[in-house]
C-alpha cells in the first residue's frame, strides 16, 4: 500500500478518535444549569410624600351691614321715650333733671338695643374651604431575592417580581430575561 495513504488513513482516524472524545466528555461532563431557584422574594419598598388637596363645604355665617351703623334712630328713639318717662317724675326744676337724666339714659340704652339688634341680623352661606394635607405613599422599588444556582446560595435585587426561577447563561444569572414557566 501506498505510504501516503496509510499516514492520511491514520491521521483521520486519530482525529475522528479525539473528536469522539471531546464529544463524549461534554456528553458524560455535568450540564451547567440553566435556571437558578428562587428561594425567596422580598419587596423593596419607598416611601413617597404625596400633597392631597381636601376640600369640604362650611356654614359661614355673615353680619348684615347695617342701614344705621351709629344706631342713631335707637339713640333718639331711647331719648325721646326716656325723657317722656323722666318728664312723668318729680316737679318744678327736678322734673327738667329728671327729664334730661330719662332722655340720656334713654338715649344710651335705646343706641345698645339697636346695637344688640343689628348684631343678631345675619345671613348664612356656603362655603368651600380647602386645605393641603401631606401624607405618603408606599411604593416598591425592587425584589431582594436569594436563589439557588446549582449548591451554592446567593442574593441579587431584580426591578421585577421573579417567578420560580432565574435563567442563567454561560454561569450567570439573567435576571431581566424572561423565565419560561415548567
Amino acid at each position: 500500500m501506498n505510504r501516503s495513504l496509510i499516514t492520511g488513513i491514520v491521521l483521520g482516524a486519530a482525529v475522528a478518535a479525539a473528536a469522539g472524545a471531546i464529544g463524549g466528555y461534554r456528553l458524560l461532563a455535568p450540564a451547567e444549569p440553566t435556571f437558578a431557584e428562587v428561594l425567596e422574594a422580598k419587596e423593596v419598598t419607598e416611601e413617597i410624600p404625596v400633597s392631597r388637596e381636601v376640600c369640604k363645604d362650611v356654614q359661614v355665617t355673615h353680619r348684615k351691614a347695617p342701614r344705621d351703623e351709629h344706631q342713631i334712630l335707637g339713640t333718639v328713639a331711647g331719648a325721646v321715650i326716656g325723657g317722656v318717662a323722666g318728664s312723668q317724675v318729680g316737679g318744678g326744676s327736678g322734673k327738667q333733671i329728671a327729664t334730661a337724666a330719662g332722655a340720656i339714659a334713654g338715649g344710651v340704652a335705646g343706641k345698645k338695643t339697636q346695637e344688640k339688634m343689628q348684631a343678631g341680623d345675619t345671613y348664612t352661606t356656603t362655603e368651600r374651604r380647602c386645605e393641603t394635607r401631606q401624607e405618603t405613599r408606599t411604593e416598591v422599588t425592587g425584589y431582594d431575592v436569594r436563589y439557588r444556582l446549582g449548591d451554592q446560595e446567593g442574593r441579587i435585587r431584580m426591578s421585577q417580581r421573579p417567578g420560580d426561577r432565574i435563567p442563567v447563561r454561560d454561569g450567570k444569572l439573567m435576571p431581566e430575561a424572561e423565565a419560561p414557566q415548567p
